[in-house]
């Protein structure tokens, strides 16, 4: 049994442990993963099965969680962890695993998507888009831009590997730059931050010698490969800062230049929006994280974990547009819901959108109308290095773009929400024709 999704205010004040599931699938393996997707809970069977019966080491910041005495409790923190059990599991067949990712890109495109940034590239991926474009004689209904995985414990060989993917792809997808990772989620326990959450969690990297995780950055930065890095608190926003600002001159000036980029920045200080700014990066960011999984009286796991302070300064959206910077949005699906109306909505709000008696959290970080749908078009493009060729209706670039049925600088927030796209074109095909819309 497997599911996705789980969110761990369910546990109350209670620490995640596999009884709490054992008797509830009547003693078969099953793997549960949190909502952060850096997390999971094994029933006892499945660690059985995969043969987990204390702790492990890892070249990376990841756990087998275990009592006093040594047995696991069935949480497994961050990727590597999870994957113990993940590889046991029966695994799909290629053709149920094409035929779930072209409904998936079916409903990517319906909700009005003409693209999406992969922030990953596992075992089969590439073969599995090359099968799905055969199949589609127009291609695929959205572009994708690839960026596999650079995890710790790899060194140059093993990067330059990666960096001999760049390039490769088809019609409408590529791969296109490189994914890293300075730390884990707040919700667990591994994200990197100056002082400890309340639990006395979150204080090491992912990269156990973030000395690495810089040389990493050098080696790609320096063949003008982009580069997104997942940095969520506060500390693992400064590292990259750090790494990026410390490139040699040599490495500054290749071009051309790519563009590098931050993932998430949950929790940032006032004096990281300054440095942030300056430093170039971009800013990528995804609104219905705050909305989803946060609360405005801070009852909540994340705010829990990070205490008033920290929480008030949840998700900057604002800030980070007011000091300069390039701010593109996007969803992390699987890890929220993937339709852009929402989220555009969303942004603005501050809280869900249709929840009219929600409270906002921290509203002084919502955006504009403009700045929304900025994050999902001109902001968006300039995050992919391709403000060129997309991002705005433009004669000479990309016929990509979506006819709503409601202007998204004009409608109310609640109500874009619940807005219908229309019409998605790609290349100037239109990849969608909503019911009861005509040519």
């Amino acid at each position: 049994m497997r599911g996705w999704g789980m969110d761990p205010n369910v546990f109350g004040s209670a620490a995640a442990h596999r009884e709490l599931i054992d008797d509830v699938v009547s003693g078969r393996p099953c793997l549960i993963r949190l909502f952060d997707g850096h997390s999971a809970l094994a029933s006892s069977r499945a660690l059985e099965l995969a043969g987990v019966a204390g702790p492990r080491a890892f070249n990376q910041a990841s756990e087998v969680v275990c009592d006093g005495s040594g047995t696991p409790t069935g949480l497994l923190l961050e990727a590597a962890a999870v994957e113990l059990v993940a590889r046991v599991m029966p695994a799909e067949s290629f053709a149920e695993r094409k035929a779930r990712l072209a409904d998936l890109f079916t409903r990517f495109a319906r909700s009005g998507l003409t693209g999406a940034h992969v922030m990953d590239c596992g075992e089969g991926s590439l073969e599995l888009l090359r099968a799905l474009e055969a199949d589609l004689d127009g291609g695929l209904p959205l572009r994708l831009r690839i960026s596999p995985w650079c995890m710790p414990g790899s060194g140059g060989e093993d990067w330059q590997r990666l960096a001999e993917q760049i390039g490769l792809g088809g019609k409408r997808w590529e791969v296109a730059g490189i994914k890293l990772f300075v730390d884990g989620t707040v919700d667990n326990g591994t994200a990197w931050l100056f002082e400890p959450d309340a639990y006395g969690a979150s204080v090491s990297p992912f990269w156990p010698r973030p000395e690495e995780y810089a040389a990493a950055v050098r080696f790609f930065a320096g063949r003008g490969i982009p580069t997104a890095t997942h940095a969520i608190g506060d500390a693992g926003v400064a590292a990259v800062l750090d790494a990026f600002e410390s490139l040699p001159p040599a490495v500054r000036s290749v071009a051309p230049a790519p563009v590098h980029r931050i993932e998430h920045l949950e929790t940032v200080p006032d004096a990281l929006i300054g440095r942030f700014s300056r430093s170039g990066l971009v800013a990528s960011m995804q609104p219905s994280h705050c909305t989803h999984y946060s609360r405005a009286d801070h009852t909540d796991n994340w705010s829990t974990r990070l205490g008033t302070e920290r929480a008030n300064h949840a998700w900057r959206c604002a800030d980070l547009r007011a000091a300069g910077s390039t701010l593109g949005l996007g969803s992390d699906w699987p890890i929220a819901p993937f339709e852009p109306l929402p989220i555009l909505a969303e942004a603005q709000l501050r809280r869900r959108a249709g929840r009219r008696g929600e409270q906002p959290v921290v509203p002084g970080q919502a955006l504009t109308a403009l700045q929304a749908l900025e994050g999902y078009t001109s902001h968006a493009a300039r995050a992919a290095g391709e403000w060129a060729v997309s991002g705005s209706v433009t004669v000479g670039k990309r016929a990509d773009f979506t006819l709503f049925d409601v202007d998204p600088l004009a409608a109310a927030p609640d109500d874009l929400a619940a807005a219908q796209a229309l019409a998605p074109f790609v290349d100037g095909q239109v990849q969608h024709l909503a019911v009861g819309s005509s040519r």
